[in-house]
């Protein structure tokens, strides 16, 4: 039960903030760190998600501490990177950029990773899916634009 009420928040999550994430995560994939000299990944950052059970605290939290621009929705707007906040157990989830989520899937299930959530489209909003690495952390994926 609290793991298909867990997907279903992160489905909500990504309904609601990944409009537009297309342009944002293209801006974000071309950036590259000022302190850095190494070129852009190819597998960027491009979304994040914060969890707890009380989502409403999270958000004074890092409104108050990090002067995130949080909305009524709970999508944070950072100067660099989108993301929510979730009322669902603890954890926080990154999302990376990746042109094809079943090569990726596959070449992660091949070196000790497992396929937590499957490719998972949502329409006209993000395609994404989520993921364990070998020492049980969970991850996503979005898949961005092929060039």
């Amino acid at each position: 039960m609290a793991a298909s009420r867990s997907k279903s928040s992160v489905f909500g999550a990504f309904a609601l903030l990944f409009i537009g994430l297309g342009a944002a995560s293209a801006q974000t994939a071309k950036m590259e760190s000022p302190m850095s000299t190494a070129p852009a990944s190819s597998a960027p950052i491009v979304f994040f998600d914060i969890a707890g059970p009380n989502a409403a605290k999270l958000k004074n939290f890092y409104s108050d501490n990090f002067g995130w621009s949080i909305d009524a929705g709970n999508g944070i707007n950072t100067p660099s990177l989108k993301g929510t906040l979730r009322q669902d157990p603890p954890e926080k989830i990154i999302y990376l950029g990746v042109p094809d989520i079943d090569a990726a899937l596959k070449k992660i299930t091949a070196s000790g990773g497992s396929v937590d959530v499957p490719r998972t489209v949502v329409p006209n909003v993000v395609i994404f899916a989520l993921f364990k690495d070998p020492a049980g952390n969970r991850m996503g994926l979005v898949e961005t634009k092929k060039e």
